[in-house]
């Protein structure tokens, strides 16, 4: 079940870089990513109440809600959006690509989780590969101001999205299902949307248009309820690194949907680094013991960081 939805996840995730262009326009990007998350909130409560999926909650259950929706769904999606504006999508992507590392970090510090050789070999596989994939974007890239507030807004967007995942494990070590959690973690990133729309003195406009709606629904309801719920769920059961390297797939899925409607053109680079994904995401997501295994055939023993 956790492989069908490991790879669920990655299309619908892939597919949404270009849904996320299509919603530039006329809209300000806070008043696009707030209705987005209204929509998608909305949805899951009704779903939610109908269904009787949300569970009893607590006063102090909210306010770990109120932080994860702050950080999952607010803090996270502006600094991307602003990120694309000062540096190139495909230096963005490679950066969110690390949230698997700030994700083993995190998880270590708060949870105690072990960090495995073989993970981080998978994420450098991983991050090698989209090195590649974009390296003829990459390639134009000039270092300056620009450039260091993308890669600032970058970081900390991955931050913060990292921040999200660690309050969702907390979340589910309490007892509370995603999906319980998703939802009501949308209702106050909303508000949190709203605090900075009416304080930037944004207007609530709206393009009528077949590209801005389908794509906004589209990232509403598979990207947003369907995504946010099957990642949060992935992350109880695999763990927060483990679902983090979704990110460092989902290029890949991207790309193919730009090959297909923006005219990109797949070189040797770009394959080089597809094979290098799929070759991280096998090493990162194999056991152990079969890791150890294998590399003992080439008479090489591993160091389990953790034990150091």
């Amino acid at each position: 079940m956790s492989l069908v939805l490991y790879f669920l996840l990655v299309c619908i995730w892939g597919l949404s870089w270009i849904a996320i262009k299509w919603q530039h326009g006329d809209v300000a990007l806070e008043v696009s990513i707030f209705y987005r998350f209204f929509i998608a909130a909305i949805t899951m409560l009704v779903a939610g109440k109908i269904l009787k999926l949300l569970q009893q909650t607590s006063y102090q259950d909210h306010m770990w809600f109120a932080l994860q929706g702050a950080s999952l769904f607010c803090f996270n999606f502006i600094a991307f959006y602003v990120a694309t504006s000062y540096i190139p999508s495909g230096l963005v992507a490679l950066l969110m690509a690390t949230a698997p590392l700030f994700n083993c970090v995190h998880g270590r510090l708060f949870f105690g989780e072990p960090i495995t050789f073989n993970f981080l070999l998978g994420i450098f596989f991983g991050l090698l590969g989209i090195g590649f994939l974009f390296a003829n974007e990459l390639s134009t890239l000039q270092l300056s101001t620009n450039t260091l507030s993308g890669v600032f807004y970058s970081l900390f967007g991955t931050w913060c999205f990292s921040v999200g995942n660690m309050l969702s494990v907390k979340n589910t070590n309490k007892g509370i299902r995603p999906y319980t959690a998703t939802s009501y973690a949308m209702v106050y990133g909303c508000v949190c949307l709203l605090s900075i729309i009416f304080f930037k003195k944004l207007s609530f406009n709206f393009e009528f248009t077949t590209l801005y709606v389908g794509s906004l629904l589209y990232l509403s309801i598979p990207a947003t309820v369907l995504g946010f719920t099957a990642f949060l769920v992935l992350v109880n059961r695999i763990g927060a690194s483990n679902a983090a390297y979704i990110l460092v797939c989902t290029p890949v899925i991207a790309l193919t949907m730009s090959s297909m409607f923006e005219g990109y053109i797949w070189t040797l680079s770009a394959g080089v680094g597809l094979v290098l994904i799929c070759l991280g995401n096998v090493i990162s997501r194999m056991h152990e013991n079969m890791f150890n295994l294998a590399i003992r055939l080439f008479k090489w023993r591993p160091v389990r960081l953790t034990d150091q």
